[in-house]
């Protein structure tokens, strides 16, 4: 389960505090996939940070299968993003100079021991690949994919360490609507077949619609749109 309680966060300026999120709180399940939409500034890209352990709240709190990663030391916070978080951004961010599996298996190299290893990582990696659609892909480099070919290899990575939860930034922002709709059905039947906890942070309404539970942002306060859609 991910619990966030009363989340608020503000930035020091010149002039004082400049308060970007305003007591918010959000709770899912595993199996559980929300979209937040919410025009530019309005604190959704700020949220998904906090929510990833990547940026503390001003105050509040956030539980990630009953854990605080705030209240962690910065080495176990790392190990913690990296085993328990999954990231998708708008910007692949693949390392150009890597194959597509080696870029996939990147959070492997930094990760923890967990009893498997190199072997079981890899067969992993190329699991992940075919079910995204790049098992012909997998000594490209990221100048020979196309955008969406991108973003799925990108999908692939975020899975390697079988996160709990999955957070995506505008995934579709840089895409056309054809590949746009093909990411989006792909992060959804992943999210259903491994039962993640899904967040999706959009100015798409066409994806936002396909999500159970969808969230605008409105001066910093999280409002869920009435009723949910299936």
């Amino acid at each position: 389960m991910l619990t966030a309680i009363h989340i608020s966060k503000s930035y020091e300026t010149p002039r004082g505090a400049l308060p970007i999120l305003k007591d918010v709180s959000l709770t899912l399940d595993r199996g559980g996939a929300a979209a937040i939409m919410g025009p530019s500034g309005s604190g959704k890209s700020t949220l998904l940070y906090i929510l990833g352990a990547l940026d503390p709240p001003t105050s509040g709190s956030v539980s990630l299968d009953g854990r605080d990663p705030f209240r962690l030391s910065e080495r176990e916070q790392a190990a913690f993003r990296n085993r328990r978080i999954g990231f998708v951004f708008q910007d692949h961010s693949l390392l150009p100079q890597c194959s597509v599996l080696e870029n996939v298996l990147a959070p492997t190299l930094v990760a923890p021991p967990d009893g498997g290893g190199p072997k079981q990582d890899e067969s992993r990696a190329r699991e992940l690949l075919t079910q995204v659609g790049l098992a012909d892909r997998l000594e490209h480099r990221p100048g020979e994919l196309s955008g969406g070919e991108k973003q799925r290899a990108a999908i692939a990575r975020a899975l390697i360490r079988e996160p709990l939860l999955v957070l995506c930034d505008e995934p579709t922002g840089n895409l056309d609507r054809a590949s746009a709709d093909n990411v989006a059905s792909l992060l959804l039947e992943l999210h259903r077949r491994r039962q993640t906890i899904l967040i999706v942070v959009t100015h798409s309404a066409a994806l936002a619609e396909r999500f159970p539970l969808r969230y605008e942002m409105r001066e910093g306060k999280l409002v869920q749109e009435k009723g949910e859609r299936r």
